[in-house]
């Protein structure tokens, strides 16, 4: 097996047992809060890490919990190129939505699976551009409840708590309503989430409904995990998996002289293609597309 699929197995292998040693020993380890120490010793349920936290801690933020850092810290003993695959895919997000704002006219951006609005996420990544307005979305209570706290104050910006896999509860919550127009164009973002939903919730299904709920000249920007190896969690997806996520939108090119096509995270609106494929760009497939 190639050394870089054999990391990437490792990586969620050791995020679950990280998990199991907090929650089912009284074992410390290293960078665990007193606090966790002592609910572990008293057999009580310790705090799970939060993707989100782990994901802002890659990106140098400050919004992380201890637990976070401890198994972040833990993915990255074994697969350091983890860092640079957070900072491409981050990356991404920012060239997408910008492009999105900048060239294509887009206004208003629904941001699934967010995480935390922090190290310039959406809202900030379009901030040059007048008249955006965003709505990130999370299923966890802690980014939910933490990235209010941060966006306090933030005009034309909101976080709700819900699940990608209830489209109609997104697109009809009430502060999606307050701030998207459904009879606009609307940019959707969905990077970095897809490989948490299962094969059994039917992500192409999904991905149709909101494809149908939005209008022509909407864009989609979407970037998923890709393994090599067959892994439990989270769900791995060759490339033509990836690609079939966007049955019934155009894909764009991702850069000057490219084939429409998805393409490493990386790469797309890369100036540079060569200098822009490093390692852990490689980790993540990514795309953007239009509905026609």
């Amino acid at each position: 097996m190639p050394r870089l699929a054999r990391t990437r197995q490792r990586v969620w292998h050791t995020f679950r047992i990280a998990e199991l040693v907090i929650r089912r020993s009284s074992v410390r380890l290293v960078g665990m809060s007193d606090a966790d120490v002592a609910t572990a010793e008293a057999g009580a349920v310790v705090p799970r890490p939060s993707p989100a936290g782990m994901y802002d801690y890659y990106l140098g933020g400050a919004a992380s919990r201890p637990i976070d850092r401890v198994v972040a810290d833990q993915v990255t003993s074994f697969m350091p190129e983890v860092i640079d695959a957070a900072w491409a895919n981050r990356g991404f997000l920012q060239r997408a939505v910008r492009r999105m704002a900048a060239e294509w006219g887009i206004r208003q951006f629904i941001d699934i699976g967010s995480g935390l609005p922090t190290q310039r996420n959406t809202h900030e990544a379009v901030r040059e551009v007048p008249g955006c307005r965003v709505v990130y979305v999370d299923h966890d209570p802690y980014v939910f409840e933490l990235g209010n706290e941060i966006l306090a104050g933030v005009a034309d910006t909101a976080l709700i708590l819900a699940d990608l896999r209830r489209p109609e509860e997104i697109l009809g919550h009430p502060r999606t309503r307050e701030l998207i127009d459904l009879d606009r164009p609307v940019g959707l973002l969905m990077v970095a989430v897809t490989h948490f939903v299962t094969e059994e919730d039917d992500p192409r299904g999904l991905l149709a409904r909101y494809r149908d709920a939005v209008v022509s000249g909407s864009y989609l920007a979407l970037s998923c995990l890709v393994f090599t190896a067959t892994v439990s969690v989270p769900v791995a997806r060759t490339k033509p998996d990836i690609r079939r996520f966007f049955a019934g939108w155009e894909i764009v090119p991702p850069y000057d002289g490219a084939e429409p096509d998805v393409v490493h995270v990386g790469l797309w609106g890369a100036e540079d293609p060569a200098m822009a494929d490093s390692e852990g760009s490689r980790i993540f497939f990514a795309g953007v597309a239009r509905k026609p």
